[in-house]
């Protein structure tokens, strides 16, 4: 097996992020942020707060960490962003230097592929958590090796209609935008590139849909309040094509917990799946 189970508990190398407050903005914009005037805190340097999925942008380069890594000898092309969780411990810095710390935190044999999830501790220079994000990456063709499956997905929406849904629009150049934060992934801008991979044009990255998801939950539950966001969980399960509605169903299971679910209104594709949101209280 071109993935060796050794490799859990591996750390990869630490990642320095410096940034300013143009790049919490471009950020905001690249999800979507700004059209309407309570979401000004987001793209406007007075008084400027920070979205809390910035959180996913800092350890980003730790997706790809693992290509190289002593043990793994996997096709990139078989290389899918399967999940994403993200936690804050406290409110994201507008500017300022973070350092990110990866290590393999698991592999798990799901059958058609394999899972290998990615755990990375971002920490500022008073050497503080700011934020923790896993990232879990499915590698096709590489299960059936009789590892452990793993957890169960969960965070199913229960058998009724939504307590609130709110529809938000991309931009044709969205993908455009959002790829200027960091993920400068072709598939997301050349249409040749994309017609490689099968798709008719390029798509919308699954980041960037989870941000526009978590503007919805800010907005229908926390009055645009970024300090009320504590953690996000998602499933990416479909693409976006820029210039596509995002609709967001959402369930407020528990008090502090919101079950989320994404799709195209043009499509009805759900992009988005097995999802959540937990607030803070």
């Amino acid at each position: 097996m071109p993935i060796d189970p050794q490799i859990v508990g591996k750390e990869l190398k630490p990642l320095e992020y410096v940034y300013q407050n143009r790049d919490v903005i471009l950020y905001a914009l690249g999800i979507g942020a700004g059209a309407e005037e309570d979401e000004l805190k987001f793209v406007y340097e007075n008084e400027l707060q920070v979205l809390p999925t910035f959180g996913v942008i800092p350890p980003f380069p730790a997706l790809t960490g693992i290509i190289g890594l002593e043990g793994v000898d996997i096709n990139l092309a078989m290389l899918l962003h399967g999940e994403q969780y993200l936690e804050l411990y406290k409110p994201i810095p507008v500017e300022g230097t973070l350092t990110s710390y990866p290590r393999i935190a698991a592999l798990y044999d799901k059958g058609k592929g394999a899972l290998i999830e990615i755990e990375v501790i971002t920490r500022d220079k008073k050497d503080e958590t700011i934020f923790l994000n896993k990232f879990g990456v499915f590698i096709r063709g590489e299960g059936g090796f009789g590892g452990e499956k793993g957890p169960e997905p969960g965070h199913v929406p229960p058998g009724r209609e939504p307590d609130k849904a709110l529809s938000l629009p991309t931009l044709p150049q969205q993908a455009l935008l959002y790829r200027l934060s960091g993920d400068l992934n072709p598939l997301h801008a050349d249409p040749a590139f994309a017609a490689m991979g099968g798709f008719p044009k390029p798509i919308l990255h699954g980041l960037c849909t989870m941000g526009f998801a978590c503007r919805a939950v800010l907005r229908e539950y926390c009055n645009n309040d970024p300090a009320k966001f504590k953690a996000m969980k998602v499933r990416f399960s479909r693409h976006v094509f820029p210039g596509e509605n995002i609709v967001t169903e959402m369930w407020q299971e528990e008090p502090n917990k919101v079950v989320i679910r994404s799709k195209t209104a043009e499509r009805g594709e759900y992009c988005l799946t097995n999802a959540a949101v937990w607030l803070n209280p």
